[in-house]
């Protein structure tokens, strides 16, 4: 398919500009999608806001989005599995396939991942994308694009319970609210969990969290975390906890507040790379540590969920932005966290 795209391509912090590009051509193996949904990430804000995150250094222009679903317009002549007119989400993250990690079945730690978004890889705020095709995951009829830019976040949390070891008859605590800390919710509830308590200092994401399904609710700037949820657990503590905010308070708050032998699982990014902890009391409760990073082998299994209607995706979206409104849609995420929760850019 010949001609030209519009890209949303980051100029510089905190300024987002339009470039036009050639449609890329998709290699034997790949197919060619026109974007109809891409989901605003936090590490894409944080690029915005920063330019950097860790090592990774953002080189304008530059093009942010990882979290992409469209339609399939063209494949490459060995993709059989696919054909034109298709919805698929894209998984974003091509690995080797040859290191010990992938030989392992533990492809998401790869060293040689190219992942959208991730510099120097650009994203996919853009009106087209070539993929690997068997990054490409058909959507069944009942699962809309929408739905399925989505999934990248969801196989987050489905990654970080299975990881956890969350199952039925568990309590569970999840500290924050935002995205990854809902998607997290919604897949704890699929597994089957029916008690999950959800913490955050801001009311709008607490809210959302009861709407989502959440047992209750701590606002952690109004309550004592440790003390409400020793409260809400009759004094036993919580089963299994998900750390999702990144920040030494609440990461201690689950130490003090975790029955003696549980697991807490470590899926928030610090803002400086460092979590600090009382270790001496994490050994005497025994406690197990679980740490994750992306996700593997959970695309189909997040989509199936979606399907059977046992995650409301949907329900996570508070906001919908044009893609000619992009740089409105990058500065509302940054700047109204009291009111936006997650966004998503509809690019056609």
């Amino acid at each position: 398919m010949e001609g030209k795209m519009k890209v949303a391509v980051m100029e510089g912090i905190g300024k987002m500009g339009y470039l036009e590009r050639d449609i890329p051509v998709p290699e034997d193996d790949e197919v060619l999608v026109k974007l109809e949904y891409v989901g605003i990430c936090g590490s894409d804000l944080h690029y915005y806001e920063t330019g950097r995150m860790g090592d990774c250094i953002v080189e304008p222009p530059f093009v942010l989005g990882h979290e992409p679903a469209g339609v399939v317009v063209e494949t490459g002549k060995n993709v059989t599995h696919l054909k034109p007119g298709d919805r698929v989400a894209l998984e974003p993250g091509k690995t080797c396939g040859h290191c010990e990690f992938c030989r392992q079945g533990k492809y998401n730690l790869c060293p040689d991942v190219i992942f959208f978004a991730t510099p120097p890889v650009n994203g996919v705020f853009q009106e087209y994308a070539a993929h690997e095709a068997g990054l490409c995951f058909k959507l069944p009829d009942n699962v809309d694009t929408m739905e399925g830019a989505l999934i990248e976040p969801l196989a987050v949390g489905f990654h970080a319970a299975i990881e956890g070891g969350a199952r039925i008859g568990q309590t569970a605590v999840i500290t924050g609210a935002g995205c990854i800390g809902l998607v997290t919710l919604l897949a704890l509830k699929a597994m089957g969990l029916t008690n999950i308590i959800v913490v955050d200092i801001m009311q709008n994401r607490l809210e959302k969290a009861l709407e989502l399904g959440a047992t209750a609710v701590i606002n952690g700037k109004e309550q004592d975390t440790v003390q409400e949820i020793l409260r809400l657990t009759g004094g036993r503590g919580c089963d299994i906890s998900f750390e999702t905010a990144g920040t030494n308070i609440t990461t201690e708050q689950l130490i003090r507040a975790s029955r003696k032998g549980s697991n807490i699982v470590l899926v928030g990014y610090s803002s400086d790379g460092m979590l600090m902890m009382p270790s001496g009391l994490a050994l005497d409760k025994e406690l197990t540590f679980k740490t994750i990073f992306r996700y593997r082998h959970i695309y189909p299994m997040a989509i199936d969920a979606v399907a059977r209607g046992k995650v409301n995706l949907k329900g996570i979206v508070t906001n919908v932005f044009d893609f000619d409104d992009i740089q409105h849609a990058m500065d509302a995420s940054v700047k109204e966290k009291a009111t936006i929760v997650k966004s998503v850019v509809k690019i056609c």
